[in-house]
């Protein structure tokens, strides 16, 4: 048995053994519609994890996390209590108090996937970062940010998050 599952069948988490995808951006920037195209139906946060198609027969156990905390006011850790999904898709209103959700992922060891929409659907053009995510994102082992605009088709960078899932859950043997 090689170590890695040693340690897996222990219960005990391996470091950035669960992964969140965020999707980053203004209000109205796409967001939602970003979740509603990957799941191929509107769908909205729920109680429970839920089953994502990555491809035909392929399908991966997430929890979506749609409409941002921020815009919410609710945040986060409140929203996670009690969850074990190793897998969390995640909108993100690009708000100082983001820092409180990225936080959240951050300590709880989670390897973050952002999407950040810039410009998003609604903004009349790119703006900078002048929150620093970008540099907080990087800063957390084994994380990205891919800059994405939210102006254009959605589909391309909707496929890049299923192959983004697709490719770590199938590592982790987590495709049923």
């Amino acid at each position: 048995m090689r170590v890695r599952d040693a340690i897996m069948n222990t219960g005990i988490p391996v470091n950035n053994d669960r992964l969140m995808v965020g999707v980053l951006g203004n209000r109205n920037s796409g967001k939602s519609h970003t979740w509603n195209m990957l799941f191929g139906r509107t769908v909205r946060t729920g109680g429970e994890p839920r089953l994502l198609t990555l491809r035909p027969g392929e399908r991966v156990e997430v929890f979506l996390v749609s409409g941002s905390p921020e815009e919410r006011q609710l945040y986060v850790d409140k929203i996670l209590a009690g969850q074990n999904c190793r897998i969390v898709l995640c909108s993100m209103q690009y708000v100082a108090n983001v820092q409180r959700t990225l936080d959240y992922f951050i300590h709880n060891h989670f390897a973050l996937r952002v999407q950040w929409l810039n410009p998003g659907f609604s903004d009349p053009g790119p703006v900078a970062d002048d929150l620093g995510l970008v540099d907080t994102i990087l800063g957390t082992r084994q994380s990205t940010v891919s800059l994405r605009d939210g102006t254009q088709d959605a589909r391309p960078r909707v496929q890049e998050i299923r192959e983004v899932i697709h490719g770590w859950a199938l590592y982790r043997d987590l495709i049923l």
